[in-house]
């Protein structure tokens, strides 16, 4: 085992049995939502993984550990303090260096979640290429992630902060195959269509797994992102969503705001712009995409094979 890694004896038998395991990041709690909504968003994230059957795993870096399951305390910490800073897999050994706590991104909780032999994990949206990236290079290290580490991602597309086109031609160079589960679009994150196509459509979470085994027994290291558009009764309009994204971006600029701090400025804007309609509309594909990842872990442990296997991948 790595020396800095903690796993809950609950999770720890899980993995050793072979048992569905989904991850959970925990940058939504610290820098997605406000407190409360944030920690009973986290809360009800596993609660929803329960009901599926399948064991949650919320992953954050407590005290200089990399922690595979939180308690409800840590959650609450996570929550209700404005001071954690966001990981991501070039901060991780920073913070475990200090003893200090971070919020891990999409790419954070894929390595962490990789190290603890875990497949699958659900997020809201992938970070991606921003707008205007042809100058200012911001592309998320959550790409490079995909490409790196063998876990199937389930979210609702990347956010609609970024230019989905460009995202898709990165994650193509990079080897990376976008399923999309019962569409042929490319969702984005509060709209279930950005105009762009995945690679493929499938129906079912078997289907899903049966992807996800081969490309892994193949040997095809690097993951796979799956998407599943926010249901059409908790969608936004595209125009006043392109609208308050368009005006956040401004603004943004303005500010003299970048790097890590771009995101949660946006969507805490957007929030404001829509009159906390966008916020709604998070929880909601969040828990959607939990709902999903849950039953392709399922599927995936119902083949009776494991994929990962503690600290190597299969």
């Amino acid at each position: 085992m790595r020396p800095h890694l903690r796993i809950t004896r609950e999770l720890s038998e899980a993995l050793d049995a072979g048992q569905a395991v989904v991850a959970l990041e925990s940058t939504i709690i610290s820098h997605g939502f406000r407190y409360p909504a944030n920690v009973e968003c986290a809360r009800e994230c596993e609660s929803i993984a329960r009901e599926e059957g399948v064991i949650p795993a919320t992953i954050a870096v407590i005290g200089g550990q990399l922690a595979v399951g939180l308690s409800e305390q840590e959650i609450e910490r996570l929550g209700r303090s404005r001071e954690i800073p966001k990981a991501s897999r070039r901060d991780l050994p920073l913070l475990i260096a200090s003893g200090r706590d971070g919020a891990t991104t999409v790419a954070g909780t894929m390595a962490v979640a990789a190290m603890a032999g875990i497949g699958v994990f659900a997020t809201g949206g992938i970070g991606g290429v921003h707008r205007g990236a042809e100058h200012s290079f911001d592309i998320s290290a959550d790409l490079e992630e995909l490409a790196r580490t063998s876990l199937a991602v389930v979210s609702a597309g990347a956010k609609s902060v970024l230019d989905p086109g460009l995202t898709l031609e990165y994650l193509e160079t990079r080897g990376v195959p976008v399923l999309g589960y019962r569409t042929g679009a490319f969702p984005a994150f509060y709209t279930r269509d950005s105009g762009f196509p995945v690679d493929a459509r499938l129906e079912t979470p078997e289907e899903i797994a049966s992807v996800l085994q081969a490309k892994w027994e193949a040997g095809l290291t690097g993951g796979v992102l799956v998407v599943n558009p926010i249901a059409e009764e908790h969608a936004l309009p595209a125009d006043g969503v392109e609208s308050a994204v368009s005006s956040a971006l401004a603004e943004a600029r303005e500010g003299g705001i970048r790097g890590k701090a771009v995101t949660p400025f946006l969507l805490a804007r957007i929030h404001e712009l829509t009159g906390g309609a966008s916020e709604a509309a998070n929880k909601e594909l969040v828990w959607s995409n939990v709902r999903l990842a849950s039953r392709i872990a399922l599927a995936l442990a119902s083949r009776g094979r494991r994929t990962h296997i503690r600290g190597r991948q299969l």
